[in-house]
């Protein structure tokens, strides 16, 4: 099974892809769709849905995984990538890609054993399941990484 785990941001939309079944898991790429603080808004949206676009049709995974949003007390900031979000599961949806959702701590769980786990504790994680020789940058692409190892791992 091939996934693409998306970390939505406004700024920075990470992306990894794995392969995997059962025990094994394999990373197949990873990387950031990044977007120009100056850029409006909308030129911002746009950037995230061409590079998705891109992405989805390089890859053709039979699945997507994408952490939920995480409340912060900036409204603006949620509201922002709850439209980011929006356009990654219109990508999805026209591709007829399967979409799970998991919250940052069923990642944590899935990939370190507890939910509770710091940013560097999961990356070294990612980099240990993936057998990767070096760590995931930049940290939006790790925690990509880490929530399409949680799907695969959900899913078997």
């Amino acid at each position: 099974m091939l996934v693409i785990g998306v970390d939505p941001g406004y700024g920075r939309v990470g992306w990894g892809v794995v392969e995997g079944e059962a025990h094994l898991v394999v990373s197949r790429g990873w990387g950031c769709i990044e977007t120009a603080k100056e850029s409006p808004i909308p030129a911002r949206i746009l950037e995230v849905s061409r590079g998705l676009n891109r992405l989805l049709d390089e890859w053709s995974p039979d699945g997507m995984a994408l952490e939920t949003l995480y409340f912060s007390k900036n409204v603006t900031t949620a509201m922002q990538v709850a439209e980011v979000r929006g356009v990654i599961r219109l990508a999805a949806a026209e591709r007829e890609i399967p979409v799970a959702e998991y919250a940052p701590n069923q990642i944590k769980q899935a990939v370190t054993g507890s939910g509770r786990a710091d940013k560097r504790q999961v990356q070294e994680m990612v980099r240990r399941i993936l057998a990767l020789d070096v760590m995931p940058r930049p940290d939006d692409a790790a925690d990509a990484l880490a929530c399409a190892v949680c799907h695969v791992h959900r899913t078997r």
